[in-house]
């Protein structure tokens, strides 16, 4: 039977160095007297010790959030249906259109019933097109007019299409990155959609025209040709670009690189003409924070920071401020254009919104190590483990968005289009082969089955199309980046697909009101080549290759 107290060999011996381990181990117990207890220490050795910090799932933020539901009832974030409007057993789309049509209301109420109509309208699963490529599809962008979307992909080339009529798209042209490594990482498209920006896992950005009839190789800006002046501590002339964004009059270019950097590409002086060696790890997403401003910048790290610039106070090449709340390292950057709200997806699984107002000080944030909270996850080869997480301790994050798996490549988040849903939501790819759609407050409003809508779509032939990269040469499919067309219910889905996940696509989903099928032309679900040409070989099982389809 234990006794009330502890001898003094007892106490000798829970002060050698092995006694203290167990003292202080997370089986060692709280401060309180009893049975078992050190004498006048008060240090109990049965129970467990209280204040360990919480780990796994139950310590995750509240769904639906506080502060995302305030967000969507100010306005801030799309329209509120009327509490008058709030009638039981009758469909809000229909109603908003009688209403529409009978001219009911004043100028405000229409605008409001007009807005909450093009919010409601959400992309859903079923295909309108599936796109075909012989490689890896990396990302895909709409023009912000609408006319105009690319698609990157794993053979260096950059596809270009003309949506100026976004239920039928046009093949417009390719361009190629001559001499790429792996894959190209980024492109970006100026503001007036004539030129087009892209990178590789290289220190060169290549800058090609959309003219359709202008051929010419595309120009070189070599991004390791930094302008006088500039701090060179560090610096090395090899690095890859992980993202690049145009400036808002597309004079320069901004760039995340794997020198831990962000950089500032001057487009007429043909050099870099600002380097910012401001992270401890490779940058992968950097945006500017508005269209009529270059002076604001984002940067987001696998030192799991983001980070703010102002370039008016650049001098001693301090950060304006830093985010804090990712456990693991960033993915992509996002800013919703108003100076005020960035958004941003992590290793760790989350996707989080932010407020500029809520950032740290360099000198708050430099008081703890970014990397202290991280377990540094291999993203590329595990899986992730939620009992093991913990939030972190300084998160300023305003919301907290989860479902969606950021595994194997940096997949990306965006905030929704003014234009077709009033700004009403956030969406992001999924290696689950899904487009997850979440409302300000965290809540799921929609999740679109890229992988249920483009599963077999393609034969199983005899090709390097069937190099089974991953499972077994099962059909898989992550989508790593997905674009909501500015003024149509129309998400543009570019993803790792096929068999294997060798292969890509762009599939295409339009709000179809929950039918299966139609009876227009052409059918929902066509399967089509790079340049969107029907070819039958995409409906058979014959061995077919990839050199001829694509």
């Amino acid at each position: 039977m234990l006794s009330n107290t502890v001898s003094r060999e007892g106490v000798v011996q829970l002060l050698a160095p092995s006694g203290l381990q167990r003292l202080f181990s997370r089986d060692a117990l709280t401060v309180g007297p009893g049975v078992g207890s050190v004498a006048g220490t008060g240090y109990d050795l049965r129970r467990p010790r209280i204040g360990r910090r919480r780990r796994g799932m139950v310590t995750f933020e509240k769904v639906p959030s506080d502060e995302g539901k305030e967000l969507m009832n100010n306005g801030m974030f799309g329209s509120n249906h009327r509490p008058q409007d709030s009638i039981k057993r009758r469909k809000r789309l229909a109603y908003n259109v009688m209403q529409r049509e009978l001219g009911l209301g004043g100028n405000g109420r229409q605008n409001n019933a007009n807005r909450l109509m093009k919010q409601d309208l959400i992309p859903e699963s079923v295909p309108d097109t599936i796109i075909h490529y012989s490689a890896r599809c990396y990302s895909g962008q709409f023009s912000d007019d609408g006319n105009f979307f690319f698609s990157c992909a794993q053979d260096f080339r950059v596809r270009m299409y003309d949506t100026s009529n976004p239920y039928h798209w046009k093949y417009y042209k390719s361009v190629v990155y001559p001499y790429g490594q792996w894959t190209i990482t980024d492109a970006s498209l100026s503001p007036d959609n004539r030129f087009l920006a892209y990178s590789s896992i290289r220190s060169i950005v290549c800058l090609a025209s959309t003219d359709p009839n202008n051929d010419a190789e595309p120009h070189l800006l070599d991004f390791s040709n930094i302008g006088p002046n500039q701090n060179l501590r560090g610096f090395h002339t090899i690095f890859g670009i992980w993202s690049i964004r145009f400036s808002g009059d597309g004079r320069e270019i901004v760039a995340g690189t794997g020198d831990n950097s962000v950089y500032v590409y001057d487009i007429e002086r043909r050099q870099s003409i600002l380097r910012i060696p401001g992270h401890q790890d490779d940058v992968n997403a950097v945006c500017f924070g508005d269209s009529q401003s270059p002076h604001i910048l984002y940067s987001g790290s696998d030192d799991t920071t983001l980070k703010v610039w102002d370039r008016r106070s650049m001098g001693d090449r301090r950060e304006a401020g830093v985010f804090i709340g990712h456990t693991e390292g960033l993915t992509y950057v996002d800013s919703k254009g108003d100076g005020r709200y960035v958004l941003s997806n992590g290793k760790d699984q989350t996707a989080k919104l932010w407020d500029l107002r809520k950032m740290y000080s360099k000198e708050k944030a430099e008081r703890w190590d970014p990397l202290a909270h991280s377990t540094r996850f291999e993203y590329r080869s595990n899986a992730f483990d939620f009992d093991d997480w913990q939030p972190h301790p300084l998160d300023c994050s305003l919301v907290t968005f989860r479902g969606h798996k950021v595994l194997k490549t940096l997949i990306r988040c965006h905030f929704s289009p003014p234009g077709s849903t009033d700004s009403r939501y956030v969406y992001s790819g999924s290696y689950d082969g899904s487009v997850y759609v979440w409302n300000m407050d965290a809540t799921l409003k929609a999740k679109i089955d890229v992988l249920k809508a483009t599963r077999d779509s393609r034969p199983r032939g005899s090709s390097r199309s069937d190099y089974y990269w991953e499972g077994g040469g099962s059909w898989m499919t992550c989508v790593r980046d997905a674009s909501w067309h500015p003024n149509a219910p129309i998400i543009a889905a570019t993803s790792w697909n096929g068999w294997g996940t060798s292969q890509g696509t762009c599939s295409v989903h339009t709000w179809n009101d929950g039918l299966e099928d139609d009876e227009a032309e052409p059918k929902v679900g066509r399967r089509v080549d790079a340049q969107l040409q029907h070819d039958e070989r995409l409906y058979n099982s014959s061995d077919s290759s990839d050199d001829d389809l694509f």
